[in-house]
């Protein structure tokens, strides 16, 4: 596939006129280009001819980035280099913004275009208008073969291309090899919740090796269930499961954004009972139209580009209060997808709240129950669809699986089951109600709907398997697993959080995000200047750059289970307490309460917490740092024994100290 609006061989580039190639651009744009980028391209043009002068190798105008939703000004191969080019066309300063993104260009080649994983990558930001500033060639510290940003003026161009050839000295890259090169991205949530929302397919922003079931085959599987049951008049619930980080909730979105028309008949919900998932997924959606919106030369309010995507991603509990208002009217929606299914509540805190916050005393129905009899409604057809992830119920009253499938028994016998074959793994606790799930009329047993590889760290697909094994206590095959990882996939320990940062900002490159986790529970790190009781808004915390303090990036705010499950960061710190402590009888279990910790002997809440910090350790796609602080001896709710036989328990599993 041809991902570039214009390429060529440079020769042949060097021979066409500025105009064919600028009508080659204008034919390929998907849009009404404005006379900036007219003029943009065309300067663009007239520097690189003059600059590429007897050179040999390939140019790239336009070349799309489908997991960023951008395009690269420039690419070129020459020699044993891949020149990554951004133009800031008459500007005179290099802002940081544009650095990281010309880097984050880089990164995405070197991460996730086959061909250019051996290659030497120098991205190059070119203010047309700087003053001339002296060129400095170095590799970054991550040896990868990507350089430093090198920061120019147009004039300086062709003494950079030499000075990068020079210093790399590799052999010639073979152009039509690395034109031919597999794209296997990774996005984050955020980035292909951009992508699909843009019509992007999933098969170009998702990678489709053979070593995972490509999510176009678990998105097909569930859409041609969709169509079965609209065409027969059925009503369906189908589980889909999936490891931490396996793209669950990418699958929920492309439903629901291949069926964004409220005029068709497969319109789809995406629902969740994560509101910061839901806030920021809004946010970013919104916030991009009124900003391609612009880009077209037309204007759009923020806020009606929101009523836009807040139609097709709600939260969970405004959908059921929606249908509370009327008991008998069936949602506008005939396909409703419960992204996290297992977090519904059960029947006691359902009933809870409905007296408490709607006043229904009589209130008989779990959360799970309800929101089926909402979509049993409609007269015709309906589909449900779970996501359930294995061990992520991490607050009171949430049910599990099984409470979803009760319903199927009770009152709903007569709908239609698609399950995937995992939901008998223990992680998903529905050993008591799946043997007779699998019994019962209308159930149909599809491999396609488990997704059994994590993809959130494209740098270590096993590592949801080594947080599951550290947390279990399986010490052997922890080591195994952690030596087959560390490559790849540093996680590394300290007693020191200052270190910690320093390890996160070295690493991060570009926009590379990266923030403190920690347990809701955690209440004593508060002399390492971390209250879990502090307000943060999500938001600003996961989408605002490196100059907002309440950025993730300022290392102050703090993120703790509740506002990073289903999100990612690149690089992330976790911060330990003694809330969770490691003994040679086995994980002990703390709540701070007043001026003392107490311990925790309810065997749910045991499992919230420890499910709690597996959540953290599997947030980060590159890299994690974790802390266990020292204690203090003068200080007996920070003892260091409280935190010593933990920080030794993960040393053993061969975690490298910083």
């Amino acid at each position: 596939m041809n991902r570039a609006y214009y390429s060529n061989r440079i020769p042949a580039f060097l021979s066409e006129s500025r105009d064919e190639i600028l009508g080659i651009l204008l034919k390929k744009s998907a849009f009404s280009v404005e006379q900036t980028q007219r003029d943009a391209w065309l300067k663009e043009i007239d520097i690189l001819k003059k600059v590429l002068v007897n050179r040999t190798g390939s140019i790239y105008f336009e070349f799309s980035i489908p997991r960023m939703g951008r395009r690269v000004d420039v690419i070129l191969i020459i020699g044993g280099a891949v020149f990554v080019l951004e133009f800031k066309i008459g500007e005179s300063r290099f802002d940081t913004s544009a650095v990281d993104q010309v880097m984050d260009y880089a990164l995405d080649l070197k991460n996730f275009h086959a061909t250019s994983h051996p290659v030497y990558i120098a991205p190059i930001l070119i203010a047309t208008g700087a003053a001339e500033v002296q060129i400095e060639v170095s590799a970054t510290p991550q040896n990868d073969k990507i350089l430093d940003p090198l920061k120019i003026n147009a004039h300086q161009l062709g003494i950079v291309l030499e000075s990068v050839l020079d210093f790399i000295d590799d052999k010639n890259i073979d152009n039509v090899a690395w034109e031919r090169g597999q794209y296997r991205p990774t996005p984050t949530i955020i980035e292909a919740a951009l992508a699909l929302y843009n019509g992007h397919a999933v098969s170009e922003i998702t990678r489709s090796d053979a070593t995972a079931t490509n999510l176009t085959t678990t998105s097909e599987a569930i859409l041609k269930i969709v169509r079965m049951a609209k065409a027969n008049s059925k009503k369906v619930i189908c589980f889909v499961t999936g490891v931490p980080g396996a793209g669950k909730t990418l699958v929920g979105l492309n439903i629901a954004t291949k069926n964004i028309d409220k005029l068709n008949d497969l319109y789809s919900v995406y629902l969740s009972g994560n509101g910061p998932l839901v806030d920021i997924l809004r946010e970013v959606l919104a916030r991009d139209k009124v900003k391609r919106t612009k880009e077209q030369g037309k204007k759009i309010k923020k806020g009606v580009a929101f009523s836009e995507v807040k139609t097709f991603i709600q939260n969970v509990h405004h959908f059921r209060d929606e249908c509370l208002l009327d008991e008998s009217k069936p949602p506008f929606e005939h396909v409703a997808i419960f992204d996290e299914a297992q977090r519904a509540w059960n029947l006691e805190q359902t009933r809870k709240f409905m007296l408490s916050k709607k006043g229904k005393a009589d209130f008989n129905q779990s959360e799970s129950e309800f929101l089926i009899s909402c979509l049993n409604r409609h007269r015709d057809w309906a589909v449900v669809i779970c996501l359930v992830g294995g061990g992520q119920e991490i607050n009171s009253g949430e049910a599990g699986i099984s409470e979803w499938m009760k319903p199927l028994f009770k009152s709903f016998r007569h709908w239609h089951v698609y399950m995937s074959s995992r939901l008998s793994e223990s992680d998903y606790a529905t050993k008591e109600t799946l043997t007779d799930l699998i019994r019962r009329p209308n159930t149909h047993v599809k491999e396609e709907l488990h997704l059994s590889v994590s993809l959130r760290s494209f740098r270590a697909e096993y590592l949801s398997n080594l947080i599951s094994q550290v947390l279990d206590l399986n010490i052997v095959e922890a080591r195994k697993t952690y030596t087959s990882i560390r490559n790849r996939y540093p996680i590394v320990v300290t007693r020191n959080l200052d270190h910690a940062k320093r390890w996160l900002r070295n690493n991060a490159r570009g926009s590379e995000r990266y923030g403190i986790v920690v347990s809701s529970s955690a209440e004593r790190l508060k002399p390492h200047a971390i209250y879990v009781k502090a307000p943060m808004d999500p938001i600003h915390w996961f989408l605002d750059g490196k100059e907002d303090v309440r950025s993730s990036f300022y290392l102050e705010d703090v993120a703790t289970e509740f506002h990073i499950q289903g999100l990612e960061l690149d690089w992330a710190c976790v911060t330990w307490d003694a809330d969770l402590r490691y003994s040679s009888e086995g994980w002990q279990y703390w709540s701070f309460q007043g001026s003392k910790w107490s311990h925790v002997r309810k065997p749910e809440r045991q499992k919230y917490l420890k499910n709690a910090y597996r959540v953290l350790l599997t947030r980060a796609r590159q890299g994690v740092v974790i802390v266990v602080p020292h204690g203090d001896s003068n200080d007996h709710t920070r003892n260091p024994k409280y935190y010593d036989s933990t920080f030794e328990y993960l040393k053993s599993i061969g975690l490298e100290e910083i």
